[in-house]
């Protein structure tokens, strides 16, 4: 879930349809959300995937700096292209400003 915040922050949306068969997946899923939430400016992550295999996972950021890092660090930069080799059929990324939130 996302951390509390005093202001506007960032969601980067990240929807996808997953290929056949594990390929090592879940391991490199482990490892980039335990690396994110290392990185300046994270704020948080929620993840979902049906059983056809298309998922969202919404990461939150305190600036777009913190999101353009996250994209250039180099262990993500491998996850990405093993992504586009083995685990995905499509994704499709958005960065969006949150202005306010509220919940229930």
């Amino acid at each position: 879930m996302v951390h509390e915040s005093n202001g506007s922050y960032y969601a980067v949306i990240f929807s996808s349809q997953r290929t056949e068969g594990e390929n090592g997946y879940n391991i490199m899923a482990e490892k980039m959300e335990q690396l994110a939430t290392q990185q300046p400016g994270f704020l948080g992550v929620e993840s979902v995937r049906d059983s056809s295999g298309v998922g969202i996972t919404i990461s939150y950021w305190e600036s777009l700096d913190a999101i353009s890092n996250w994209k250039q660090h180099q262990s993500h930069k491998v996850a990405q292209e093993k992504g586009k080799q083995d685990w995905y059929q499509n994704y499709k990324v958005k960065i969006c400003k949150v202005e306010r939130e509220y919940s229930f």
